[in-house]
């Protein structure tokens, strides 16, 4: 082979350097383009905090005129004294919204108590990282303003046959203190139909057994709930249903069970 001359080879060399040089520079242009379009594509287009959606507006439509409302940054809280607008057993005898127990049900020996209920609520609830199980006492507030209970009573164990005899037409009864309370589906709030039954702590509302389009949900969670559109949020939001499987062969059917899908606000009396 022959070989180059002294000249030739540094004419070569020359050569890839000045190509390597054209290289370099081609790929620190092509870098600088990628880095402005992603800066560019950053502050054009600003990351948006996740929300939930925002209850206020059905909260004030929806609840009754018994039920005080006022918001404060981003809570809403509701007052009432606990007292249903319906019919009851529950009532004194002279009271016009008194009516006799059903036949074969029975009564405790409490009756409705005037109580100084106070829920907070997030106005834009959302799920929370980890489910806290619904314990005894207030778990949600109907739209009348009557607390909301689970499936359980006193010793943290399940509504039995004796309890569930003792529940009004609403699926209600008093507890100690004379704090009227609802476990189930009635009368007077919703039952076979896709009626708003109120909220619960978390800010996540609470359905009959229907949905909006009055079919039967199939696909609920652990906890009662799916995500969906509903006669009262045009957008899709977590919601609960009422259990559609009678209560021990019952005419009622549990509100809530499980643990809450959002974070628990206050209930207090």
């Amino acid at each position: 082979m022959k070989k180059l001359s002294k000249r030739n080879r540094k004419s070569i060399l020359k050569k890839m350097t000045k190509l390597k040089v054209s290289i370099f520079a081609l790929s620190l242009l092509a870098t600088s383009i990628i880095l402005y379009s992603c800066n560019k594509d950053d502050e054009s287009t600003p990351v948006t905090p996740i929300t939930g959606v925002s209850i206020l507006s059905t909260v004030q439509a929806k609840y009754k005129s018994m039920v005080t409302i006022s918001t404060s940054g981003s809570s809403i809280t509701l007052k009432s004294n606990g007292n249903p607008d319906h019919v009851s057993p529950y009532w004194d005898a002279s009271n016009s919204l008194y009516e006799a127990q059903m036949a074969g049900s029975t009564v405790n020996p409490g009756k409705i108590g005037t109580q100084n209920y106070t829920m907070t609520i997030p106005t834009n609830p959302t799920e929370a990282s980890t489910k806290e199980v619904t314990t005894l006492g207030p778990i949600g507030m109907a739209l009348n303003g009557v607390p909301i209970y689970n499936d359980r009573e006193g010793g943290n164990v399940p509504v039995d046959a004796g309890v569930l005899g003792s529940f009004d037409r609403a699926g209600a009864h008093p507890g100690p203190g004379n704090t009227y309370h609802y476990h189930c589906t009635g009368d007077f709030t919703g039952n076979d139909d896709s009626n708003l039954i109120g909220f619960l702590r978390d800010g996540f509302p609470i359905y009959a057994r229907k949905d909006a389009d009055g079919t039967y949900p199939s696909d609920l969670d652990v906890n009662g709930g799916h995500v969906g559109i509903t006669a009262d949020f045009s957008t899709p939001i977590y919601h609960y249903h009422a259990s559609n499987t009678a209560y021990l062969g019952s005419r009622f059917y549990i509100l809530k069970a499980g643990s809450y899908h959002g974070a628990k606000g206050t209930f207090t009396q």
